[in-house]
């Protein structure tokens, strides 16, 4: 039996803003280590017999996906869910998508994109166990051992165990408890947190969804049958999906099905679900505090602070959250950490952009940062990678100035088709088609100002555009 990776890298994470945000939420961000979220939860792969691995993001991060495989060198199946209708319909695309495209059995090892995993060998002994368990037509989940009280997290009530797999019944599944519920569980030694990953054979969990959510399961067949390529991506047909009830696969299956098994991983697992999450997986000071960036502290204990584009310094603080940004400040109680999301919502009610979008913006050609701006005018970094291309197009409210750093630019103006390099400036009048391309083999990197009676992003008209885009 063939082993697929389904890697989930839908959500948000609003709880971990302001550097986690709708345009780049914490499955892309490298918060453990130098690598992103999803680049470590597919490492941790290397070693095991894998297929090549799908995964299902949102249509506005297929780029971003695209380029951190890329980085780690790694081909996958990049499918777009249109909208999101929680963690049931996207693992039946998956699993639809898998066994219409490989014609065979496979087994589907299905995890989030945004989990971290200190210990990858103990992960890696889970995940064979759970494989050769789901050979045996289970619907396995993974139970975390835990380590303290969550309240924050479901569980799962495990029975009796197989002796020679090791693998458990599930007796039940429980929503987030309060705390005396929680401390209840871990003296009975029965209970565990549940992970959200899972392993089943392909064709197992969609008899399953057909048999207690019919509804989700034809949604879904429609859905991928109308699916088409779009450059490297798989995309799904967004009415079919849009008709598709929003479920968990908890409640549409796992808490249904008579065949569902658990496999207990003790591994230093962690959803990364909030700043206090983050905290337990760093590294700290002789006073507590966990640093990165450029922070200067004095006479602080048991703080975290992230600085990002400037330095941050703290005198006499304690139990604090500080978050700096190219564009917001975040100040926070560590005990207050789970609020975040609420804080979000408000100012996402309240139109501010710095609820959901970053300065740093990244395109399927690079990416840029506005700089600064103000009445008539805007001022932008652009990065321009090896061989990427923008669009041409031409604004009707807008002129632009080019300033070459570094790189060297292939510039587009009407007729015209020259260079541009280093210390070089050209000039894109209002209404001019236009295009800029990288030839070279180093990022192509340059500020762009742009003046005029409007600057939005919106004032764009792309004639030809070798990614897709038509807006």
């Amino acid at each position: 039996m063939k082993v697929l990776p389904v890697v989930l890298a839908g959500g948000t994470g609003s709880r971990l803003w302001p550097l986690s945000r709708k345009s780049r939420p914490k499955q892309f961000l490298p918060l453990v280590s130098g690598q992103s979220m999803l680049q470590e939860t597919l490492s941790r792969l290397h070693g095991l017999a894998m297929l090549q691995p799908i995964v299902i993001c949102n249509d506005e991060h297929r780029f971003m996906v695209a380029e951190q495989l890329r980085e780690i060198d790694l081909q996958a199946h990049i499918l777009l869910e249109p909208v999101g209708r929680n963690t049931a319909p996207a693992i039946a695309l998956a699993a639809l998508y898998a066994t219409q495209s490989l014609k065979e059995p496979v087994t589907l090892l299905v995890l989030a994109a945004d989990h971290a995993i200190q210990d990858v060998t103990a992960f890696q002994s889970a995940v064979t166990l759970a494989a050769a368990e789901a050979e045996q037509q289970k619907l396995v989940t993974f139970g975390i051992l835990p380590t303290y009280a969550a309240t924050g997290y479901g569980y799962i009530k495990a029975g009796h165990a197989d002796s020679a797999s090791g693998a458990r019944a599930v007796e039940g599944f429980v929503e987030k408890p309060d705390l005396p519920t929680a401390e209840a569980f871990m003296q009975t030694g029965q209970y565990y947190w549940n992970s959200g990953m899972f392993a089943f054979q392909a064709n197992v969990f969609l008899q399953e969804l057909e048999t207690y959510r019919a509804d989700i399961y034809q949604a879904c067949v429609n859905a991928i049958t109308t699916a088409g390529f779009d450059l490297d991506f798989i995309r799904i047909d967004a009415q079919a999906f849009a008709d598709c009830p929003a479920e968990s696969i908890d409640y549409a299956v796992m808490e249904k099905t008579q065949h569902a098994s658990m496999v207990p991983m003790d591994a230093g697992w962690s959803d990364v679900g909030n700043w206090a999450a983050l905290r337990e997986l760093k590294a700290k000071d002789a006073q507590g505090n966990d640093c990165h960036g450029d922070v200067w502290l004095q006479d602080c204990e048991n703080n975290s602070v992230y600085a990002n584009q400037r330095m941050v310094a703290a005198v006499g603080v304690k139990d604090l959250i500080i978050v700096e940004t190219e564009d917001a400040i975040l100040v926070a109680d560590q005990s207050h950490s789970e609020a975040i999301k609420t804080l979000v919502n408000r100012l996402g009610d309240a139109g501010r952009p710095e609820a959901s979008s970053h300065k740093e913006v990244f395109r399927p050609w690079g990416k840029y940062v506005s700089l600064g701006e103000g009445e008539r005018f805007q001022v932008k970094r652009i990065t321009v990678h090896p061989g990427g291309r923008l669009s041409l197009q031409k604004h009707y409210h807008r002129a632009e100035h080019w300033i070459v750093v570094s790189g060297t630019a292939q510039v587009v103006r009407g007729e015209e088709t020259y260079m541009v390099t280093e210390n070089e400036s050209t000039y894109i009048p209002c209404g001019e088609v236009h295009r800029l391309d990288n030839p070279g083999c180093i990022d192509l990197e340059l500020i762009e100002v742009q003046s005029g009676s409007y600057l939005g992003e919106d004032d764009i008209v792309r004639l030809e555009d070798v990614y897709g885009r038509s807006v």
